[in-house]
Parts: C-alpha cells; sequence; structure tokens
C-alpha cells in the first residue's frame, strides 16, 4: 500500500517498516528455504520476480506489508522517525507482518449492522506474518508484531488484542487516542488468518491475541481463525 511507504511503527522489542527495495535480496534468501515457502505457502521466484513483486505490493490497495526490525543496542528512537533513518537502517531485518484486503471496507459501525458488502463477498483482512531468522524466535516479536500491524489497520490500540473474547468498546488505557493508523481504518471483526493445522505454535499466537478457529479445512490441511469469534 501507498499509504504506508514512510510509515514507521515503533514497538518496544521491535520496528515495523514498509517493505522497500533495499530489503528484497535479503527476503529473497528468505524464500530460498524450503521450510518457509511451506509455513508461508509461498511459491520460489527468481530475485528479478521478487523485486517486480515488492514494487506491485507497494502500490497495491489490498495489500498492507512491514518488514519486522529488530530493536538492538540503546539507540533511541522516537515514536515519529523516516525508514531511512540510520537509527532504523542499520538495525537487522527478522521478519515480515502482512494483511491482505479482500471484499468492499466497511466502518466499524458498519461490520455491526452488514458483514457482507453489496455483491455478497464478505470483507475479510487476512494476517500473516514470519519471524525468518530463527536466532530472532521466541522473543515475543511475532506478538508484538502483530499487535502493531492490529493498530495501525484497525485504529484500536494494541492492548485491545488479548486472549479474551472483546464484546464491548475499548475503555480507560485501552481507549487512548491512536496517532498511527491507515486513513480508512477496517473493523477488528473482519480479522482472519489462515494457518497450517500443523503449525501449532503459530495457532497458539494467534488465540493469545483473541482469535479462534472458526474453520478447518482438512483439504488444504488448514485452519482458519476470527478474532473475538465466540467459542
Amino acid at each position: 500500500m501507498l499509504c504506508n511507504k514512510n510509515t514507521v511503527l515503533v514497538g518496544k522489542k521491535i520496528l515495523l517498516v514498509p517493505y522497500q527495495i533495499e530489503h528484497v535480496a535479503r527476503y529473497h534468501n528468505w524464500m530460498e528455504n524450503e521450510e518457509l515457502r511451506a509455513l508461508t505457502a509461498s511459491e520460489p521466484l527468481k530475485l528479478e520476480q521478487e523485486y517486480e513483486m515488492q514494487r506491485k505490493w507497494q502500490m497495491d490497495e489490498d495489500k498492507l506489508t512491514f518488514i519486522i526490525i529488530a530493536r538492538e543496542g540503546d539507540t533511541f528512537i522516537p515514536d515519529t522517525v523516516n525508514p531511512t533513518d540510520p537509527r532504523v537502517s542499520s538495525l537487522p531485518m527478522v521478519g515480515d507482518v502482512n494483511i491482505f484486503l479482500s471484499g468492499t471496507p466497511l466502518s466499524v459501525s458498519e461490520s455491526t449492522r452488514s458483514p457482507a458488502s453489496d455483491d455478497g463477498q464478505e470483507f475479510t483482512a487476512e494476517a500473516e506474518i514470519m519471524i525468518a531468522e530463527p536466532l530472532y524466535r521466541r522473543r515475543g516479536y511475532a506478538q508484538e508484531a502483530l499487535r502493531l500491524m492490529f493498530q495501525y489497520a484497525t485504529g484500536y490500540p494494541a492492548e485491545y488484542f488479548v486472549h479474551h473474547p472483546r464484546t464491548e468498546e475499548p475503555r480507560g488505557e485501552e481507549a487512548r487516542p491512536v496517532c498511527v493508523k491507515m486513513p480508512h481504518s477496517i473493523p477488528p471483526s473482519s480479522l482472519i488468518t489462515r494457518i497450517s493445522d500443523k503449525n501449532f505454535p503459530s495457532i497458539k499466537l494467534f488465540e493469545q491475541l483473541g482469535f479462534r478457529i472458526t474453520k478447518h479445512v482438512e483439504v488444504f490441511e488448514e485452519v482458519e481463525m476470527r478474532w473475538n469469534a465466540h467459542s
């Protein structure tokens, strides 16, 4: 998406930066790993194709992509910073997080009354996460990256996405204004994810953020999970 081309989301452990041309070579190196391709349901691409994909994803209005950067050292990074700032660009990239939009977007209020668009296609925002660097796994990076992404996409504070299903609007600390968010926020109820039914760590990760399994597609060996779905 063009809307996040200069956006950096600053967390405690990680930063989220837009997927830019300087990230492509490293990303391509990750995708040469057969295990990562299997986990992300990705096809092998040539380096030239990866560069073309990066350009396409930056322009597509239905794909929101950030690269996950690990915060290392004691360097101060302000809440507002440019992706090209040396304090950011010098840090290691460790994965990516994406949201793929499908259907006609609804406002938060509309989503409570009309879950489907006029053409009958339900609006969904499918989330994906990958920590590609093994040394940076099991550090809480994936959970923080998803919370930052959901905050940016929905306009709801990161603290709103917790293990127990929510039925009320944010209150107290959760009701604080979100300063950096998409120009057209999506309703949290539209968030879904599709995961291999054998990828138990990822299933547990999304459960910790308020997702529940709503469908098991045996032919694809995957489960579909939705945010705030009641058991």
